[in-house]
């Protein structure tokens, strides 16, 4: 296959008649349709792809290794983490060098096989990022808002989340391996995807249920999740303590951070696919085509920063993973033990401040504690309707 280092794939002229373009007609897609980024626009993408392809791997990589040496970090809910970090690096290997070869190049290098397999790969492993995304801001509901008990030793739970989001993103991209829309070429051509820009009735009913499901449902769990954490600490902070409005201010970093990233690592992409699949024709160009494939791609550094780095036990770890010092006394004497209950003649330790709140209905369960947000619920003496809690930010 000869093709010239400025050529690429120019979707936007292609109508329903290409709908089997990833089985077999690649190469006739190259030579037919024009230059979509010129040799400077080329080079831009791939400093984009080799700066996400250093960090991704630099950030994810020491995750797994302060994960690995650290037992204090061994709990159910950072197997979850730790899941969006093996997702991610994952893309990084698989996927992010391809197509810094392909933008160095002006083309696709590995053809249609290799097209396929890049638009299954980073697929599956971008769904798994996201499932497992929802699935840690309900665990973290869970446990602050509805007091789930959180047993630091029982990971059965988690493993059961870890293989339930692969086989979810299994079921929703091994379709177009299967007849229902396919994978091939996107943007300028130097990444393969979805056929988003494909007309036929099979790829225009794919992506829709692909963003309905594996893009849509999760940010509004996302948003639900930590809207309703961030409403209670709200509630508790109304005492106008300033310790309460600090650790306020805190969690609504953290949640505006998790939802902002999500938002603009992979909303641009959907919208672009719902625009190629349903707008007039030629609405998409092969320039608008490719930087959102760019910006999902930086998920894989974006996350281990959010929901690893701004870990304040991970980041202790961190500091004596780097100084090569044991891991901080205080992250290490609760490992394995399992959550206490509080019953109301127990004392509040005064490292744990405690606010007076009134809450008439709904009351908190007794006890609940979270790896994440750590609350203590204790029951009120008959008859009264205030309630002693104390919510913190931990990690």
């Amino acid at each position: 296959m000869v093709v010239d280092v400025g050529q690429g794939w120019n979707l936007s002229h292609i109508d329903s008649t290409h709908s089997n373009l990833s089985a077999h007609n690649v190469q006739d897609t190259l030579l037919q349709y024009p230059a979509g980024l010129s040799r400077t626009g080329h080079t831009l993408v791939a400093v984009c792809l080799g700066f996400i392809f250093v960090l991704g791997i630099l950030n994810n990589f020491l995750v797994l290794v302060v994960f690995a040496k650290f037992q204090c970090l061994w709990t159910p809910i950072n197997l979850i983490l730790l899941n969006i970090s093996v997702s991610d690096i994952l893309v990084c290997l698989f996927g992010t060098p391809f197509s810094f070869a392909a933008s160095i190049h002006g083309r696709w290098m590995i053809g249609d096989p290799g097209c396929r397999w890049y638009g299954f790969a980073n697929s599956l492993f971008g769904i798994v990022s996201l499932v497992s995304l929802s699935v840690l801001s309900y665990e973290r509901y869970s446990h602050v808002l509805r007091c789930a008990q959180a047993d630091v030793s029982d990971f059965r739970k988690a493993w059961l989340c870890v293989g339930a989001s692969w086989v979810y993103s299994l079921l929703w991209t091994l379709p177009p391996l299967l007849g229902w829309s396919s994978y091939g070429p996107e943007g300028v051509g130097t990444s393969c995807s979805v056929q988003w820009h494909v007309r036929s009735a099979s790829s225009v009913s794919y992506v829709l249920c692909l963003f309905v499901f594996c893009l849509l449902l999760p940010l509004l769990l996302m948003v639900y999740c930590y809207g309703r954490i961030l409403l209670a600490i709200r509630g508790v902070g109304k005492v106008n303590l300033l310790a309460a409005q600090r650790r306020e201010q805190r969690v609504l970093l953290m949640v505006l951070s998790m939802v902002a990233a999500y938002l603009l690592c992979w909303m641009p992409y959907g919208v672009v696919a719902l625009v190629g699949a349903f707008g007039p024709g030629g609405a998409v160009t092969p320039l608008a085509g490719t930087l959102p494939a760019v910006l999902a791609k930086l998920s894989t550094v974006v996350n281990p920063v959010i929901y690893v780095f701004f870990n304040s036990q991970f980041n202790a770890c961190f500091v004596a993973f780097i100084k090569c010092s044991p891991p901080p006394r205080a992250f290490t004497t609760h490992q394995g033990s399992r959550p206490q209950h509080r019953t109301s003649g127990s004392r509040h330790s005064h490292n744990s401040p405690v606010f007076r709140s009134a809450l008439p209905t709904s009351p908190l369960p007794y006890s609940c504690r979270s790896p994440e947000f750590t609350s203590y619920c204790v029951a009120p003496k008959e008859g009264e309707l205030m309630h002693d809690l104390a919510v913190h930010y931990n990690h």
